[in-house]
């Protein structure tokens, strides 16, 4: 069990190593030469360990953003109660995620080789959080008395079958997007991707597809992904900037005093440079370790599971509609904007739009819309995203899970995990 846990923790639990892994395993069966074999190797987990130093980037831009227009709107952090929270449950139940995490990864392999479902998914940090949002909701619904082995086996059936059919349902669209069946997505963003699909070819238009808008040559700069993204970021570091500026309110000066000696608007206009930059970093490293991918993953396609496909992570779709990326996410906040002002008024309850989830996967449902509907599928896909989100988020931290995980439910828990939510409490209620 030792030896399990301790491959479920460094192997399955570090997405970089069991990228690195499956390259290595792929080339290896394909009996390349040790040159080929150390060099795809080495290039694939540093390419993914790229996409990870460029997600930091973006996190720190908008742990800058998400403060800044909480206070805009005057909204205070929700009071959870009494919950267990992050750290005392990864001590009780830690070793129960992994195990689970890592029977999951092998039924997700049984189902790939010995069906026609012929996907193996290998986003290792979404792997992770959906087996400990999963787990937060069962020990909830149980009360506590969870027998760990039975802990593991419902969540390893689940995931193992979640993680086989979740990229089944979205590869007719993923093979439109991409123009091959070589990759599939395998994110917990696939819920509002395939209905930003669906609903895309009944409300938007195909043929005002978003790369193909025409602008102006004087505007010919908005082509440019990094650019595009920079100045929508900047206009709304800008303005929320102005606001707090203008607001003077105790909340609003100490998050001012976050710029030191810079002028506040020029601090807040740079971060909107850095979330533009932390984009760019990820994209080169999504590229940089497809490319070894891919190939790699033919040996393991044609050696152990014949036909398979690598299920990955979201950015993979973005290199194919780069305006599209930027659409979803303008779909998104606009969205997250309208649902913060619902849900305050209705439900007593203050939604975080946690700016993470409705960029990944705003962004990724703006592909997967802008693939039926154009640029009105692409703002819908956002605008769904951040509906399923805020919801989702309400639901779950108020009836789900919250006693055990509230609070990671708030900023790790995503859009196919809200979706899914309630079956698994029903199907807690009745095992156990």
């Amino acid at each position: 069990m030792s030896v399990i846990s301790w491959i479920a923790t460094n192997i399955f639990g570090t997405p970089a190593v069991l990228l690195g892994f499956i390259v290595l395993l792929g080339l290896l069966l394909q009996k390349k030469s040790a040159s080929q074999i150390v060099s795809g190797t080495f290039k694939a987990i540093i390419g993914f360990l790229i996409i990870g130093a460029g997600s930091d980037v973006i996190v720190k831009a908008l742990n800058v953003f998400e403060p800044m227009w909480k206070e805009v709107f005057g909204l205070k952090s929700e009071s959870l109660g009494q919950f267990l929270g992050q750290d005392s449950f990864n001590a009780q139940y830690g070793s129960a995620i992994t195990l689970a995490m890592l029977a999951g990864f092998m039924i997700n392999v049984l189902l790939a080789r010995f069906t026609r479902f012929k996907y193996i998914y290998l986003t290792g940090h979404m792997m992770f959080w959906t087996t400990t949002v999963f787990a937060g909701i069962v020990v909830h619904t149980a009360g506590g008395s969870v027998p760990q082995w039975k802990l593991v086996l419902f969540l390893a059936v689940i995931l193992g079958l979640y993680w086989t059919f979740q990229p089944a349902l979205t590869q007719p669209f993923m093979r439109k997007i991409t123009g091959n069946d070589n990759i599939a997505l395998g994110h917990s963003s696939a819920s509002v991707a395939l209905l930003a699909a669906l609903l895309g070819k009944w409300i938007g238009n195909k043929e005002n597809d978003s790369e193909k808008i025409k602008v102006p040559k004087g505007l010919e700069f908005l082509r440019d992904s990094n650019v595009i993204t920079a100045l929508s970021m900047g206009v709304l570091f800008l303005i929320g900037a102005i606001i707090l500026s203008l607001k003077g309110t105790p909340a609003a000066q100490e998050l001012i005093a976050q710029s030191g000696e810079q002028n506040f608007l020029v601090y807040s206009i740079m971060q909107s440079f850095t979330f533009a930059g932390g984009i760019a970093i990820v994209l080169l490293g999504v590229r940089m370790f497809i490319g070894e991918l891919v190939p790699a993953f033919n040996g393991i396609a044609t050696k152990l599971v014949p036909g398979a496909k690598p299920a990955l992570d979201s950015p993979v779709t973005y290199p194919y509609a780069p305006n599209a990326v930027v659409l979803g996410f303008v779909g998104a906040f606009a969205g997250a904007l309208i649902w913060l002002v619902v849900l305050g008024n209705t439900m007593s309850y203050i939604f975080v739009p946690t700016m993470i989830v409705l960029f990944f996967h705003g962004a990724t449902a703006g592909v997967f819309g802008n693939s039926t509907g154009g640029v009105r599928g692409a703002l819908l896909g956002g605008f769904i995203t951040s509906t399923v989100v805020a919801w989702g988020q309400f639901i779950m931290v108020r009836f789900l899970i919250s006693t055990t995980i509230p609070d990671t439910a708030m900023w790790a828990a995503d859009s196919d995990m809200f979706i899914l939510g309630p079956i698994i409490r029903f199907l807690s209620e009745l095992l156990f």
